[in-house]
């Protein structure tokens, strides 16, 4: 062990390789390095938060007005991310990790963010995938003998480490604990970089939850450095870009021209970007969002980030990739199914229609129908050299949708964030409830809402207000009929869920990310 490095948790047989000496050094080196400005960032963050509170709202920056009217480009694509139809996302574990690869999509982004647990062993577990999958060796066999393996064209990996705001307490350097997307990113390049490489493919990173292309600057340092001290070609580490936060919006070809020598795309995360538009405006009543499902991507403010998207990464060569499809596809009821299908396809050619090279999906039975859509759409790999004229204002971006708040709404969200929090503490990171596929993401929203309606004492449909009394009331019964859904078994993680929800929601001052205070009840 390189000395300043601690190692707190137990690291079984299994991924020994993952954790060598070298290994260790390579990452706590890494902090050492990006540490300080990483934290400086952070503190940024708070600055400009507290001045939203104060009422100054977000607007596109007059002083890289130069890179938004200079003409520029981003580097080409390598040719395993030249088409990008369809790209299913899913948490690191097993036997996902291999069904994903064949399922015929893209691209597969493994995920050690929204849909991962960060307990210690699953993080390390989810490692020692990639590092198997890299070399082509992993196997997966199920207790009934059925036997998984890679099949010989398997979709190209790119992997998504954990945003720059969370940390990995198991490793300190020199004290302190070492951020998660280093500890993710760099244990990722060293293991695998070369081999990838080797194989015709590249290292491929999907990077989530930048707030502005000050951390995108940030994020390319660290690479410029991993590449060097690993001896890779000089921009060999290929980046895809989550706006996931309204922020990020207004900075969208600033991001772009941070990272305009590895970036291959954008990628408009909605259910974070909902999120962030409740966290963000949380000090202003006129921010309060309806019901969660009437917030669709039809909405003003979303339909005019979707749009703008692709306008800049077409007019500067990049990729424009859409939002989830988190539909699960079921055999108990066929109608339902078709229902359900028929909104995908609706919303894919949506984003077809806007221009969009591809989308995601967490499912592989949805592939099929997601790689019909863009086919009809375009003949290409891509339609990167359609540059759709819209005018998008800041105004446009912050036209923020009204509507009902139900009790039906209500009681969804509180279900939601119990059943999700609970799977969580268990070490899930990405559950099926009420056939849609939720992650931290959707989880975020859910509690989000909750506590914005608190706050501001929202009116539901029916007259009364949204008062801690009326959640604790809700929540009991939700609570309740989980429970009885469940047994007993999953009660001491219920139970946890229920604790943790309640601080978040009736906390007066509004908790960043669920994680953080989450993460305590990890092993």
């Amino acid at each position: 062990m390189s000395q300043g490095v601690t190692l707190l948790g137990k690291v079984s047989p299994s991924v020994a390789h993952i954790l060598t000496p070298e290994a260790l050094s390579f990452v706590a080196d890494m902090a050492r390095e990006f540490e300080g400005e990483r934290r400086a960032l952070m503190q940024a963050r708070a600055v400009r938060q507290t001045e939203i509170d104060q009422g100054r709202l977000p607007d596109f920056r007059p002083e890289t007005r130069g890179i938004r009217e200079r003409p520029w480009r981003v580097a080409p694509p390598p040719k395993d991310l030249l088409n990008r139809r369809v790209e299913i996302t899913g948490p690191t574990d097993r036997k996902m990790f291999i069904n994903a690869l064949n399922s015929g999509a893209n691209v597969y982004m493994t995920d050690f963010e929204d849909a991962h647990s960060p307990a210690w062993e699953p993080t390390l577990e989810g490692q020692r995938n990639v590092y198997d999958g890299v070399r082509r060796t992993i196997s997966f066999q199920e207790a009934d003998g059925r036997l998984y393996r890679l099949n010989p064209e398997t979709a190209t990996l790119c992997v998504r480490p954990r945003g720059i705001h969370l940390l990995e307490r198991h490793l300190l350097v020199d004290g302190q604990p070492i951020a998660g997307f280093l500890f993710d990113t760099g244990l990722f390049l060293f293991h695998n970089a070369h081999a990838l490489l080797e194989r015709g493919s590249g290292p491929y990173l999907y990077i989530p939850k930048l707030q502005g292309h000050l951390e995108a600057r940030w994020v390319n340092q660290v690479l410029d450095w991993a590449e060097e001290r690993l001896g890779l070609p000089k921009g060999c580490v290929r980046v895809t870009v989550l706006i996931e936060h309204i922020l990020a919006t207004f900075e969208m070809e600033e991001i772009l021209y941070q990272l305009r020598s590895r970036i291959t795309g954008l990628n408009l995360g909605r259910w974070d970007y909902i999120f962030s538009v409740i966290k963000t405006f949380r000090a202003h009543p006129w921010a309060l969002l309806p019901d969660r499902s009437a917030v669709t991507m039809t909405t003003p403010f979303l339909k005019s980030a979707a749009q703008f998207l692709v306008h800049i990464c077409h007019k500067r060569g990049a990729h424009a990739l859409g939002g989830m499809s988190a539909y699960i596809p079921r055999r108990d009821d066929p109608v339902a199914n078709e229902r359900a299908l028929a909104q995908v396809r609706a919303d894919k050619e949506r984003e077809a229609s806007q221009g969009f090279d591809g989308a995601w999906v967490a499912h592989p039975g949805l592939v099929a129908l997601v790689r019909e859509v863009f086919d009809r759409a375009f003949p290409g790999p891509h339609q990167v050299e359609r540059i759709p004229e819209v005018r998008v204002t800041a105004r446009d971006l912050l036209d923020l949708p009204k509507g009902e708040v139900t009790e039906a709404g209500l009681r969804n969200n509180i279900s939601v964030s119990l059943q999700y929090l609970q799977a969580w503490m268990l070490g899930r990171g990405a559950v099926a409830i009420f056939n849609l596929m939720e992650d931290t993401a959707t989880a975020e929203i859910a509690r989000s809402q909750i506590w914005q309606w608190i706050r501001f004492g929202a009116r539901l449909a029916d007259g009364r207000t949204v008062s801690p009394a009326l959640y604790f009331h809700l929540r009991t019964e939700e609570a309740e009929k989980i429970l009885q859904a469940q047994g007993s078994a999953q009660a001491e993680a219920l139970a946890k869920a229920v604790d943790l929800l309640d601080y978040l929601v009736t906390s007066p001052e509004f908790v960043e990310f669920l994680t953080l205070p989450g993460y305590r009840f990890l092993g």
